[in-house]
């Protein structure tokens, strides 16, 4: 069993969902930090200083000994009280549009970049096709049994 499974872990299948797993994972860190710490902020300002992570709805009471402010929503949730916080879900709209549009962009130059090879491809595969074939050279031993046959032939018609 457990060389099946090291089999399985070595394919290479595996190891590349690994690293994909690896990457996409500090690249969704990435965006977040671009999302929450340029564009939220950028957003926010331009529709009047709006902090979108401070939007939410209140569903529930707040503790009795909580001593905190009501609108903070990272202190509400940590206190137990419960919110929608929409706010946050805008964040995480943003976040997964941004995501999505670069990896369109990824796929759409891929997508160009395998179009224009085999495009390339079947050109050259063309040329091949249409250039004449140059008949290849005789081997050197073809050469000289042709010479000792024409020497046979020559001496025998002089005789």
């Amino acid at each position: 069993m457990f060389k099946e499974f090291k089999a399985f872990i070595m394919r290479g299948n595996v190891l590349d969902l690994a690293v994909a797993v690896i990457i996409g994972g500090a690249f969704g860190r990435i965006v977040t930090s671009l999302t929450d710490d340029v564009l939220m902020p950028v957003i926010g300002r331009i529709f009047g200083g709006l902090d979108f992570s401070s939007y939410f709805w209140r569903l529930g009471p707040v503790p009795a000994g909580y001593a905190g402010s009501l609108t903070d929503y990272a202190a509400l949730k940590k206190a137990g009280v419960p919110l929608v916080g929409y706010g946050a879900f805008l964040t995480q709209a943003v976040n997964f549009l941004i995501v999505a549009f670069i990896i369109f962009m990824l796929l759409r130059v891929v997508n160009r970049a395998v179009a224009l090879m085999e495009r390339e491809t079947a050109r050259l595969r063309r040329e091949e096709a249409a250039a004449p074939v140059k008949p290849e050279p005789e081997p050197v031993q073809v050469q000289l049994l042709r010479e000792i046959r024409d020497e046979l032939k020559a001496n025998r018609q002089a005789r």
